[in-house]
């Protein structure tokens, strides 16, 4: 991604935060913000009509009355617009997670995975092509810059406190020795986590991670049909007893 767009991502951060607009200082910021924010609502849109690789933002400015050249003022490119909504995706399930874990008692630690996953579940149903654009398939031709990667971490930051958690009341399971190359795959995550966090904990909860988004994206794209039963109520009961058959394994729960 070039430096100018890199550029226009980072000020159109200070303007476009869990799909909200941020207080501007000046009458031209603040309708800069409100077009950002018109251009963002009306990209999601085509979002989910269109899907993100036929994104085009000559559309997004044909919705919005304006013509091509208008809008490329505010974004530079069709990469951006997708910069600008995959941030904003990553923010809103972000702001849904930390909620949810914020509303359950700190002691409570299989209880705050629960609501950690139905919330990520809950977020995904409502937001299926949100939920596509950050966990599904690569858009073709893209390359996420690094301002996607502070949101981007909301999520997995907020499990790996309830690991942090687990550790400091002396809950977590006793370390099982990992092979060497296996250590070794592990070290990027290990730069980012407290110390305290052993590397078998971390691999426990990156199989958490995958369990988690691979029983959601199996219900969202279709690959549950026939396979169990459409009624939503039992949908959430075999999302519950997966997701508490993961907080067993991790060690956050005993075994039944």
């Amino acid at each position: 991604m070039s430096r100018a767009v890199l550029s226009f991502v980072a000020a159109a951060l200070l303007v476009v935060h869990d799909g909200h607009v941020s207080t501007a200082s000046t009458a031209r910021e603040r309708a800069r913000a409100e077009i950002t924010r018109e251009i963002v609502e009306v990209g999601r849109a085509h979002l989910a009509r269109e899907g993100a690789a036929a994104l085009s933002l000559r559309a997004v400015a044909r919705d919005l009355g304006m013509v091509s050249s208008a809008v490329y003022r505010y974004v530079p490119n069709r990469d951006a617009l997708l910069t600008l909504l995959i941030i904003d995706a990553y923010n809103s399930v972000g702001a849904a997670v930390e909620g949810a874990d914020a509303a359950q008692r700190r002691s409570d630690l299989p209880g705050r995975f629960l609501a950690i996953a139905r919330s990520v579940r809950g977020w995904a149903i409502e937001h299926p092509h949100e939920y596509a654009l950050i966990y599904g398939s690569p858009v073709p031709g893209y390359a996420a810059p690094e301002d996607t990667t502070g949101p981007a971490t909301r999520v997995p930051m907020v499990l790996i406190g309830v690991l942090v958690d687990m550790v400091a009341d002396g809950r977590a399971p006793q370390p099982r020795r990992l092979p060497r190359k296996v250590r070794a795959s592990l070290a990027p995550m290990m730069q980012a986590v407290p110390d305290t966090v052993s590397e078998d904990l971390m691999l426990r909860g990156l199989s958490s991670w995958g369990t988690l988004l691979g029983t959601i994206s199996l219900e969202l794209f279709g690959h549950l049909h026939n396979v169990v039963e459409e009624d939503p109520a039992l949908r959430a009961a075999f999302f519950d007893h997966q997701m508490t058959r993961v907080a067993v394994d991790l060690g956050l729960a005993p075994e039944d």
